[in-house]
């Protein structure tokens, strides 16, 4: 049984623009069913420095970065990971005795995602940290041909150039392989919003949307009404929270367990 909330209770915690529920139920649950004494909860912030400094000078054992933080953390860190050094973007910051490290879980759990897929074109839409990873998990993985379509021509070009894709400002056209790494369809302001056109979905073979709250998005749903193979937000959020909570407890919990948090965070 998890040991009431103390003095010797480690905290983690997540840091978004737009706070969700699905990593406090998922650590949370996980904590409860390996009797661990750890807590997490959700933060927002208009002061990402002072955050930071809180991280080290509370001793608190690892934060989630989320959008918009996953680049500007970067310099108020004391180190990164290669998994974050590759692609200059952090969604985990784990506090060892006052050193805060950089790690990046979001690009492993694409790459795990999309190893049975198969190879082919793709249209990104997104140009920030998570678009990043995801498009470096795509290009590191063989998939050929892609284009990045960012409004925001600095980071869409730079990220474009990176990768040998193409750039351009709006999602226009067609591809295999159609990827939404924007909030187009989470929850809240942008929820009915279609990340790509019906015309678009028809024409693809696959379709992956980051987002995870809701667990079927407007593109996700679309998609699948129209018998298109999906990769789930959902699906990206649990492999790489299982990763941060290996990364703050060093422990594994079983593929039972994972399933359990799961099911939890998304009920």
């Amino acid at each position: 049984m998890k040991p009431p909330i103390g003095p010797a209770t480690r905290l983690c915690m997540s840091l978004a623009a737009r706070p969700g529920t699905f990593g406090s139920r998922f650590q949370n649950h996980l904590y409860d069913a390996l009797g661990l004494d750890y807590v997490y909860k959700a933060f927002t912030t208009t002061d990402l420095a002072g955050a930071v400094t809180g991280i080290r000078a509370l001793g608190i054992r690892g934060c989630a970065v989320s959008m918009p933080f996953k680049e500007a953390v970067i310099p108020m860190l004391d180190g990164l990971r290669d998994s974050a050094a590759a692609i200059d973007s952090v969604n985990t910051i784990v506090n060892d005795d006052g050193v805060l490290l950089g790690y990046n879980t979001d690009y492993s759990a694409v790459r795990d995602l999309i190893e049975p897929l198969p190879r082919v074109p793709f249209l990104l839409r997104g140009s920030g940290g998570m678009a990043k990873a995801v498009a470096t998990a795509l290009v590191d993985a063989g998939f050929a041909q892609g284009t990045i379509a960012a409004r925001n021509e600095g980071a869409g070009r730079t990220l474009a150039e990176k990768l040998g894709c193409r750039w351009q400002a709006e999602a226009d056209g067609e591809a295999a392989l159609l990827v939404n790494v924007t909030p187009l369809g989470m929850t809240g302001a942008d929820q009915d919003a279609l990340a790509f056109t019906r015309e678009q979905i028809g024409a693809a073979r696959l379709v992956m949307d980051v987002v995870a709250r809701p667990v079927e998005t407007p593109l996700l749903r679309a998609a699948r009404d129209a018998g298109k193979q999906i990769v789930t937000g959902a699906a990206i959020a649990t492999l790489q929270g299982l990763e941060q909570f290996v990364l703050y407890t060093g422990i594994r919990p079983t593929a039972a367990q994972v399933a359990a948090a799961e099911a939890h965070a998304l009920g």
